[in-house]
C-alpha cells in the first residue's frame, strides 16, 4: 500500500503533537535548569516544525479548521475560568 502525501502530513503532524504533549510534562519536571532550557529549545523546534506542517496542510486542503468561535462563545468559557477555583 502506497501512502499519499495527505497520509504522511496527517500523521507527521499527529507525531508532532505528541511530542508536543511530552515536553508539556517533561519540562515542568525537572530540577535541572540546564535539561529544563534544553527541553524548552526541542519544544520551540517542534512548534516550529508543526506549524510550518500546518500551514502546508490547510493551503493543499488536507486540513479545514473549524469555524471560528462567537464572541458569546469565548466569553462563555472565559467565565467557566474566571469563576474556577484554579
Amino acid at each position: 500500500m502506497q501512502m499519499t502525501e495527505k497520509a504522511m502530513v496527517n500523521d507527521t503532524l499527529a507525531g508532532i503533537n505528541g511530542e508536543l504533549v511530552r515536553f508539556g510534562e517533561m519540562i515542568p519536571q525537572t530540577e535541572n535548569k540546564e535539561l529544563k532550557q534544553t527541553l524548552k529549545q526541542f519544544r520551540n523546534a517542534c512548534e516550529a516544525s508543526q506549524e510550518q506542517l500546518f500551514q502546508l496542510a490547510r493551503e493543499k486542503s488536507y486540513y479545514v479548521p473549524a469555524s471560528m468561535a462567537t464572541t458569546e462563545e469565548v466569553q462563555h468559557v472565559k467565565s467557566l475560568f474566571a469563576n474556577s477555583a484554579l
